[in-house]
């Protein structure tokens, strides 16, 4: 597929950059539905996705500039060139939850419920979004001869962006329905969502060709991992406490 979608008024409109905002749009919508559901002030959800939305995109630009900072310190004119390609998921992610708290602080709202709310959206947009690494024919993994592998320059590769698009999106159900029938502390589903996003994204990494680097390390991996052992710990501290008292 062609990468441009459109062009309107000389500016080209990408695929990505669609898919990306629809995946935001349609978590925003069920985000709200949510937080009327609980009795969540709707204004206090728009105010705070105002915030977090361009946070989250200057954060997972800036979280691969750093990362590829060989390139970038070389060339400082294009590191916020959004449009040149290069954002990272676990740097929108970061920026995301910083703004969420900060704004939970200054407005006294509670952040767990806040992100309980707003956790199942986050993955379908993740799972959504993907779909532009497949129009862009990039975020793929290596060699393979399996059936479904797909060709890139001439060589038959993995998915990785199909595999994680499916991932999240059964994470997406998994959550919707945990949260309606088993959440019994505030945070739980969040910290559920960090936990089953990571373990997935610990694996799939491990087959993508791209991966950033910090030395023989694969950045995203080592989050993953530090973030799903971080969660984990914190759910459980929160569900014995809530036990206890």
């Amino acid at each position: 597929m062609d990468p441009v979608a459109f062009t309107l008024f000389g500016l080209e409109v990408k695929w990505y950059g669609i898919l990306i905002s629809s995946g935001i749009v349609i978590g925003a919508l069920l985000a709200f539905r949510e937080a009327k559901r609980v009795g969540f002030k709707e204004d206090d959800l728009i105010d705070v996705l105002l915030y977090a939305i361009p946070f989250s995109v200057l954060g997972a630009r800036l979280y691969y500039v750093a990362f590829t900072w060989d390139y970038y310190g070389k060339n400082l004119k294009q590191i916020l060139n959004f449009r040149g390609g290069g954002m990272a998921i676990h740097g929108a992610l970061i920026a995301a939850v910083v703004t969420a708290i900060i704004f939970c602080k200054k407005r006294k709202v509670n952040f767990w419920q806040l992100v309980d709310i707003c956790a199942p959206s986050i993955v379908l947009g993740q799972a959504i979004g993907r779909w532009g690494n497949y129009i862009n024919q990039e975020a793929y993994g290596t060699p393979t001869d399996l059936p479904w592998g797909i060709v890139i320059d001439g060589v038959k590769v993995h998915p990785t962006f199909l595999y994680e698009s499916i991932w999240d999106f059964l994470v997406f159900i998994f959550l919707m329905w945990y949260r309606k029938n088993k959440s019994k502390v505030r945070g739980e589903t969040f910290l559920l969502y960090l936990v089953l996003y990571s373990l997935g994204r610990f694996f799939i990494e491990g087959l993508r060709t791209d991966s950033l680097m910090l030395g023989p390390i694969r950045i995203a991996q080592l989050v993953s991992l530090v973030t799903a052992i971080a969660a984990m710990i914190i759910v459980f501290y929160r569900k014995k406490k809530a036990s206890i008292s």
